[in-house]
């Protein structure tokens, strides 16, 4: 394998591997914005996407004496990860999603364009929530995480087709959904 070609994470996987804590702390910086933000699209839950985030440096540290580079690449093996540990909660839930959105209020005076967007980002966040897990998955993975179809579809185990049938799905049922709500692409 040509330098070119090497896994970006390499290098860290095996200084992780001899238990090397600077090494676990840069690779933490570099991957947890993307874990966290994964987990909470997922969720919808700040501590649950953080106890996510938490469980995967976990079995990082553990399993990277065991990584051999040229398997997969380290970053789909997370994401992976990551993702199954949120359908594990997300399994283990009883109560449904829709209803877990907080009825924040803000105590602070905020313009009406701001409230708006608020409102606006949680039509959306109910919306995603709802939808059936995988197309919700496969959304998350390409619009937020912004992965390649490629990429995508590898990590979830299916074809670049399949992964553009659970789009073409995901974001007709998002439509139809917001525009119940009030929201669409037509308003202003």
């Amino acid at each position: 394998m040509s330098p070119s070609e090497r896994d970006p994470d390499a290098e860290l996987l095996e200084q992780i591997g001899r238990q090397d804590p600077a090494a676990v702390r840069s690779l933490v910086a570099r991957k947890l914005p993307r874990l966290l933000a994964l987990a909470m699209r997922m969720l919808g839950d700040r501590m649950e996407a953080e106890d996510v985030a938490q469980e995967v440096f976990v079995r990082i540290w553990k399993q990277a004496s065991r990584w051999h580079e040229g398997d997969a690449k380290f970053d789909t093996w997370v994401h992976r990860v990551a993702l199954n540990l949120c359908y594990d909660r997300l399994r283990g839930r009883r109560e449904d999603l829709r209803d877990e959105l907080p009825d924040e209020v803000d105590p602070a005076a905020l313009p009406d364009a701001r409230l708006e967007a608020r409102a606006q980002h949680e039509r959306v966040r109910a919306a995603l929530a709802a939808l059936p897990a995988r197309q919700r998955e496969a959304l998350v993975l390409s619009y937020y995480q912004e992965m390649s179809n490629l990429d995508a579809a590898a990590l979830m185990g299916i074809t670049v087709d399949a992964l553009e049938s659970l789009l073409a799905r995901a974001r007709r049922n998002l439509r139809a959904q917001l525009a119940g709500s009030g929201l669409s692409k037509d308003k202003s």
